[in-house]
């Protein structure tokens, strides 16, 4: 059908149909749209591949034609009534149905001033239903927003709708751009903090790194940047100024010494907090298991194979509890299934093993190092089990005197490190936070990149971080 044609109206277009099947008639929402006749059927191959590995798909294509309602319109320098002067042709994309795309093709009106001394050139109507930046309906934007919202990549997003991948990632960009930022800065938290945390997570491949802030409390995202220096910090403290930093009370983080430097040379009043994670990694990893390996190569020296392969396999056993070592063992009495057989892949029934606490028994009576980190481990959940600083400091400094009383290079070390970060260890017994919703956060960021296949724009990627704390299940 072309555009000479006379348009049916929607009365004519029921009475031509009240005796055919498989005809729908609907409200579409698209204000001043006036269809003309039936929409054309066309099918279009589309790859969802790539270009080595094709992935085509033949999909049905619906083309409805019209035009927008023609309205008086006024010259906006003389005031004069405007004139048709021929007309332009515009194609939108529009809501899927079902599997297949709708477009719709607009014939609009050039209008022009009759006025010889009015300078006003020809002048084209707007469509009222078209996107600002895409030709596609604002219809099928608020449809890929809601898509958006529910976790779908942007892969997956334009496959259902049928726009471009750059094109949703566009829109979805937009988005985020106009909730997190205003005149191209990022906004400032809309409320106080008690608690920040702060640790760098790895970027891109080459070791380049960029750090997060979130709100201890609430998990989300306050600031982002690139790199892992001081300067970091610097700009986020001048990002929120010194009057929100004022209500800070802590600031959880690894024992990273650039940002305990930044943080107290601005704000001398905030306490750090030394994640205990990181310090009972460092025991277990640093400590006990380089101890294994030194046992190991000192029995293996002696011509002790037998008892050197004996603590092949045992460093799950020595860093774990006692309690946990316990309830493994008791699992394995009780018969508990760790994994189910399976009869598609002939996998067999796995069970829990047992064993574990005589193990790590007849390991301590043979090594007194391994007693004394199952002490300094001890001392350690009594540490950060304490509720007074004072309390805190005394449990760390026995650990220290522990350590030291070896006359073990690991154990030392292991002293020194306590004696280094000694007052952002016992101020955990006050604050009671650590770097955890950011290790979480790590996490997260890692499933992010993985479901786009890493992002080349790191200012979407970060928009897409901050969007991603804040995100909750919208089903």
């Amino acid at each position: 059908m072309n555009y000479n044609e006379s348009n049916l109206s929607t009365q004519a277009l029921v009475d031509q149909t009240k005796d055919e099947s498989g005809v729908l008639f609907y409200n579409s929402g698209l204000k001043d749209f006036l269809q003309a006749g039936f929409p054309l059927q066309t099918t279009r191959a589309i790859n969802y591949g790539t270009k080595a590995q094709p992935r085509v798909r033949d999909v049905n294509i619906q083309i409805f034609q019209g035009s927008i309602a023609e309205k008086k319109q006024f010259c906006p320098h003389c005031r004069q009534s405007l004139v048709k002067s021929g007309s332009s042709f515009i194609t939108l994309s529009h809501l899927p149905m079902g599997s297949g795309y709708t477009k719709l093709q607009i014939a609009r009106s050039r209008l022009r001033c009759l006025n010889s001394s009015c300078t006003f050139s020809t002048y084209t109507a707007e469509v009222p239903f078209k996107d600002k930046r895409h030709r596609i309906t604002k219809q099928l934007k608020d449809y890929t927003k809601d898509l958006l919202l529910w976790g779908l990549t942007l892969k997956s997003a334009a496959f259902i709708t049928g726009l471009d991948k750059m094109t949703v990632k566009s829109i979805h960009k937009e988005i985020l751009k106009k909730k997190y930022t205003r005149n191209g800065k990022l906004i400032k938290p809309e409320h106080f903090a008690r608690h920040l945390a702060i640790d760098k997570f790895k970027l891109h491949d080459g070791y380049k790194y960029a750090t997060a802030i979130i709100d201890w409390d609430t998990g989300h995202i306050l600031y982002l940047a690139h790199g892992k220096k001081k300067q970091v910090v610097y700009d986020f403290i001048d990002h929120v100024g010194q009057d929100w930093m004022a209500h800070v009370e802590a600031v959880a983080c690894d024992m990273n010494s650039d940002f305990e430097e930044a943080f107290k040379e601005k704000c001398p009043k905030i306490d750090i907090v030394y994640d205990h994670f990181h310090i009972i990694k460092n025991f277990n990893d640093k400590v006990v298991a380089a101890i294994r390996k030194d046992e190991q190569k000192r029995l293996i020296q002696e011509g002790r194979d037998e008892e050197a392969a004996s603590l092949k396999h045992t460093k799950y056993i020595l860093t774990s509890k006692l309690e946990i070592l316990i309830q493994k063992d008791q699992d394995a009495h009780d018969g508990k299934l760790v994994a189910k057989a399976g009869e598609i892949f002939n996998r067999p029934e796995i069970k829990a093993h047992g064993g574990n606490q005589d193990k790590y028994e007849d390991l301590l009576a043979e090594n007194k190092l391994f007693l004394t980190a199952e002490l300094v481990k001890e001392q350690l959940d009594k540490a950060y089990c304490a509720t007074k600083q004072v309390e805190m400091c005394v449990l760390i400094q026995d650990i220290i005197d522990i350590c030291r009383g070896t006359e073990n290079k690991r154990f030392i070390w292991f002293a020194r490190m306590l004696e280094r970060h000694l007052t952002g260890i016992y101020t955990f017994a006050q604050h009671h936070i650590s770097t955890g919703r950011l290790e979480g956060l790590n996490n997260k960021i890692k499933t992010e990149r993985r479901k786009g296949y890493g992002y080349p724009d790191d200012e979407y990627f970060f928009l897409r971080l901050m969007e991603a704390s804040r995100r909750k299940t919208v089903y």
